[in-house]
């Protein structure tokens, strides 16, 4: 039984250090185009684009059965099974998590990921890649802590912004940039 739940924070842990690899060297470092740079991109730079759940599907599909065939010729099937659900589970809560820092209201204890998150997207794409934890970051020398994070009026969410403003619970945290 400790096998199976060392197998299952294993695939916990095993999704954020992919989340920051895919992140930080397939989605900036990476020269030229792939499949993952392209939606990334976009999402950058379109307010609120996230790549379409097809191509999730299938990017995690294969992605589960390499690592489905890869670690089952070495760990029992068990310990297999564990691992990819604790990834694949970790997955999930980083997408809801993506989404939810641009869709809808911060719950206030995970503001500091929010912020890190935006401080990458709106000041530094080299810094801060970790979505679900900002420990890659500190491991890897891109951690920065944001003071206070602007973001582009053409960027702007509906949760930020009340007639056309920094909403005061959170202007502690954001402030607004360029023209109105």
């Amino acid at each position: 039984m400790i096998a199976v739940i060392s197998s299952l924070i294993l695939g916990i842990t095993a999704w954020t250090l992919a989340e920051y690899l895919l992140h930080r060297f397939l989605g900036h470092e990476h020269k030229g185009r792939n499949f993952f740079k392209d939606e990334h991109a976009t999402h950058h730079s379109v307010a609120n684009y996230f790549a379409p759940a097809y191509k999730k599907i299938v990017a995690a599909l294969i992605a589960g059965c390499v690592l489905f065939f890869s670690i089952s010729m070495v760990l029992p099937g068990s310990l297999v099974l564990s691992f990819l659900i604790g990834f694949f589970g970790m997955y999930g809560v980083y997408e809801i998590t993506h989404y939810r820092f641009h869709t809808a209201h911060p719950f206030r204890i995970f503001i500091f990921l929010r912020k890190h998150h935006f401080y990458h997207h709106f000041h530094n794409p080299s810094k801060n890649h970790g979505v679900t934890t900002r420990l890659w970051d500190r491991v890897f020398g891109t951690f920065h802590v944001p003071e206070k994070v602007r973001v582009p009026r053409s960027m702007m969410m509906g949760w930020l912004v009340k007639d056309n403003e920094v909403k005061p619970e959170y202007a502690q945290h954001f402030q607004l940039s360029g023209r109105r």
